[in-house]
């Protein structure tokens, strides 16, 4: 089976109507739409590390994440979808109750093995990753938010050339800077990205972001020359990683319902948020042209906002 991009065509990018009076274009680009699973950043980051699966004897993907992961449920999604085994690593003990990204996973069939949060952050050293080849043999190795060579790779493709052409400035959540190294790397030279940090403290994912490009690059200095290009807002997190307050829930609702275009309180709602709030302040110069990448992450919106 190959992997195809037969519905990257409903990625269309989505005008949203603003108040005039900003004086700027803002678009959203609808990766949310490209697969009802496997959508949204997740599909890039995925998708040449699905298609060297598909080539390899052994096709298993082995990859991390937490009970709520987008990753994991992602991942074990693709490999429902093109018969490939799936062993999601799990951060924290098994809890009483299983999330609903971890039911998913195993209904798609994904084996799922939880270890103590000590354990799990050795789980990029070499002796760890030489104990899950004796534990589970032979596989594909998939990092974490599947930030590698081949998911930056993949995120060099979330751009199209009418969007190189189209906008001055791009915008993107952030969580392990592997998506937006991807686009920096995708730029028309007049273009530059700003990425929204969902965790607290987000202004190391600058260093990440060119540590993915000199991985891809292979020259720290070719890499550094990316940074000019590169802002972080990080005054939006809503207290950190998968933690949020009422006045984001009441922007994402109000959002949906005058744009029905439904956000996640995790990653794309503190984006918009920060976004409207920019706009507010004058941050961008009159006749900016903006797009927004919707990364998806729908799976793990809070019962609250499914209307």
């Amino acid at each position: 089976m190959e992997v195809t991009t037969v519905h990257l065509e409903q990625a269309a990018n989505q005008k949203i109507e603003i108040d005039p009076g900003f004086r700027i274009q803002l678009d959203i680009k609808r990766l949310d739409l490209i697969h009802p699973e496997i959508n949204g950043n997740k599909w890039f980051k995925l998708k040449y590390n699905l298609e060297k699966v598909l080539a390899a004897d052994h096709k298993t993907i082995l990859t991390f994440g937490g009970p709520y992961s987008n990753h994991i449920f992602s991942v074990a999604s693709a490999g429902k979808e093109f018969g490939i085994k799936t062993i999601g690593v799990i951060r924290g003990e098994e809890p009483t109750e299983w999330s609903p990204t971890l039911l998913h996973a195993k209904e798609c069939g994904m084996r799922l093995e939880f270890i103590n949060r000590l354990a799990y952050a050795e789980k990029d050293t070499e002796d760890f990753v030489g104990w899950l080849h004796e534990e589970y043999g032979s596989f594909h190795l998939v990092p974490e938010g599947g930030s590698n060579y081949l998911g930056v790779n993949g995120c060099m493709e979330i751009l199209t050339q009418e969007d190189k052409k189209n906008y001055d400035v791009i915008c993107c959540t952030c969580g392990t800077g592997a998506t937006l190294a991807g686009i920096l790397l995708s730029l028309d030279e007049h273009q530059r990205v700003i990425g929204f940090p969902a965790l607290k403290g987000g202004d190391f994912l600058m260093d990440e972001v060119i540590k993915h490009i000199k991985y891809f690059l292979m020259s720290e200095e070719l890499a550094n020359e990316f940074r000019p290009k590169i802002e972080m807002m990080i005054d939006y997190h809503f207290g950190g990683y998968g933690k949020w307050d009422q006045t984001l829930i009441d922007f994402i609702l109000q959002f949906d319902k005058q744009y029905d275009i439904p956000l996640d309180q995790v990653y794309t709602g503190k984006m918009l948020y920060g976004l409207m709030d920019l706009f507010q302040k004058n941050y961008f110069a009159a006749g900016t042209r903006i797009l927004a990448i919707h990364s998806g992450g729908l799976q793990g919106r809070l019962p609250a906002l499914i209307t």
